[in-house]
């Protein structure tokens, strides 16, 4: 087993993050367990696919995240490393954003991005959670993975399953899975997106541009505007996405239109991600108003 330290600027919310992990802990995958946070996780190397866990917990005394991961992911341990940093958003610097966000952000600097180690498990994740509680979008996940996920070898209990690959669920039908209780349509987009995936027509792992990758997933059937948006911020980190049409962000801004919406989120450039977030988490939040 490797062992590293991976550092971070102070503040950081770590209850906030997990809290936040832990509410969507996907059963057979992922477990919040006390201070540690652990799952499973498959890396291509070198034409293979190489599978095992990973198991952190931050260290804030030191600033710093102790991560393991297993024995058979060591040769990839420093791709995994890049992808915990990307997961835990470590690379943020909290003063700049706070400056940027100004009284928004004031009670809460240490308010990290929640990222990923798996981009294609986030995009269906997201799916699945289109017009649905937190609870029951990772119920539909757990239900996938238990049907259909690989199983693999841990030292933990609960850590049982990978998550689907593309390749796997590419060769479900629409009735697949309307048997574990995902809408028809939503199905069919579930399909078409881990085909594209599979095919490479949808290279999730070598986009680089979040606004590319936003017009990319809006092409895919069945992706609209708030679940691709979303996708940008959690699985490229994009730091300048404002979801002004989520129904919560609306509720913050009472009597407002969408368009007046957007321009008041200007205020906020180049860190409407973050924006975003401290209006999702900041119920006391009023805008100014002329």
């Amino acid at each position: 087993m490797t062992t590293m330290l991976l550092t971070y600027q102070p503040p950081y919310d770590w209850q906030w993050m997990t809290a936040f992990l832990g509410a969507r802990a996907l059963q057979g995958v992922e477990q919040q367990d006390g201070e540690f946070y652990q799952r499973t996780l498959a890396v291509k190397h070198s034409g293979e696919r190489l599978t095992g866990w990973i198991r952190l917990r931050p260290l804030a005394g030191q600033h710093s995240v102790e991560l393991q991961v297993s024995p058979s992911l060591e040769p990839v341990a420093d791709n995994v490393a890049q992808q915990v940093r990307r997961l835990l958003d470590l690379d943020a610097e909290p003063q700049q954003i706070a400056a940027g966000l100004g009284s928004l952000a004031e009670n809460a600097i240490g308010l990290r991005l929640p990222g990923c180690v798996n981009r294609f498990e986030l995009v269906v994740r997201a799916i699945l959670g289109q017009l649905v509680s937190v609870k029951m979008a990772a119920t539909l996940a757990t239900r996938l993975t238990q049907r259909w996920g690989e199983p693999v070898s841990t030292p933990f209990a609960a850590l049982t399953h990978l998550f689907p690959s593309p390749a796997t669920v590419g060769q479900l039908t629409v009735d697949d899975l309307r048997g574990i209780g995902v809408q028809a349509k939503r199905a069919a987009c579930l399909i078409g997106l881990a085909q594209a995936v599979e095919e490479g027509r949808l290279p999730l792992d070598e986009m680089t541009d979040a606004q590319d990758s936003i017009k990319m997933l809006l092409a895919m059937p069945g992706i609209g505007s708030w679940t691709a948006s979303y996708v940008a911020m959690r699985a490229w980190s994009a730091p300048d996405v404002f979801l002004g049409g989520d129904y919560l962000i609306k509720q913050r801004f009472p009597g407002m239109t969408p368009g007046k919406i957007a321009r008041y989120a200007e205020i906020w450039q180049p860190w409407r991600t973050y924006a975003t977030l401290h209006l999702w988490f900041n119920n006391d939040w009023q805008p100014d108003t002329p």
